[in-house]
């Protein structure tokens, strides 16, 4: 089954093995001539699972069987990060809220409230506050700024938005019972945004991937922010940050 799609400026053809990924893709579909195509094998499912497999012992969890369509979706996803970077675009894992035309990144360890804070945000600022993704957006670099791209995969709850936002800020999350934010340097906020990107396998993508994580953070805003789940936490970061 091959369909054609346009995510993060670029048009993709992809060619599958289940309906599924088609389903999980349809706000973006295409026409038009390709700038890339991926393929997916019985192989890549297999492997999906024996990752999902790991992480699931890594995190300490029952490991959960999932489906192969749903493997596959994984599959056509990683294989989509690859192929970006060629573009001087990355896979970055967090929650992107834009506010008047200018993106916000979120992000932190799984479990610290991402989700919650963007939720937060949309609640204090209404329709000004617009979800771009909540999960694994796409950003590029480029000679005119940093953006963010709204892609299909956009976490379990599907929040999102097929657009492009020029990122202004990024900020670490960390629980904390009171609410504070602080502009932080690239030399401390470097761990956790090396943790977050999708990291290639092979060397010299990998390579390219921090050669872009070092471009992005140098003309990026970066912020820690300590806060709890009420509304002053969004009122707090957003003027911060702003």
């Amino acid at each position: 089954m091959t369909k054609t799609y346009r995510i993060a400026d670029r048009v993709i053809e992809i060619t599958s093995l289940y309906p599924e990924v088609h389903t999980y893709c349809k706000e973006y579909v295409w026409d038009g001539e390709s700038d890339f195509g991926v393929t997916t094998t019985l192989e890549d499912i297999a492997f999906e699972r024996a990752q999902s497999a790991r992480e699931d012992e890594i995190e300490h969890r029952q490991v959960r069987h999932y489906s192969d369509g749903y493997l596959e979706e994984l599959a056509v996803y990683r294989k989509i990060a690859e192929r970006m970077l060629d573009y001087k675009t990355f896979l970055f894992h967090g929650s992107v809220i834009a506010v008047d035309n200018k993106a916000y990144l979120f992000t932190a360890r799984s479990g610290t409230g991402k989700s919650t804070h963007t939720r937060l945000w949309r609640e204090l600022l209404g329709e000004r506050a617009v979800m771009v993704n909540d999960d694994k957006p796409l950003i590029r670099v480029g000679r005119d700024g940093v953006f963010v791209y709204g892609t299909p995969y956009n976490g379990k709850h599907r929040i999102g938005s097929n657009i492009c936002v020029p990122l202004k800020a990024v900020a670490v999350l960390e629980r904390s019972e009171t609410n504070q934010i602080e502009r932080i340097e690239l030399t401390e906020a470097y761990p956790i945004l090396l943790q977050q990107v999708y990291r290639p396998s092979d060397a010299q993508k990998m390579l390219i991937t921090m050669q872009l994580i070092n471009e992005f953070a140098e003309r990026t805003a970066l912020y820690r922010l300590g806060c709890n789940m009420e509304i002053q936490a969004a009122r707090i970061a957003y003027s911060g940050m702003r």
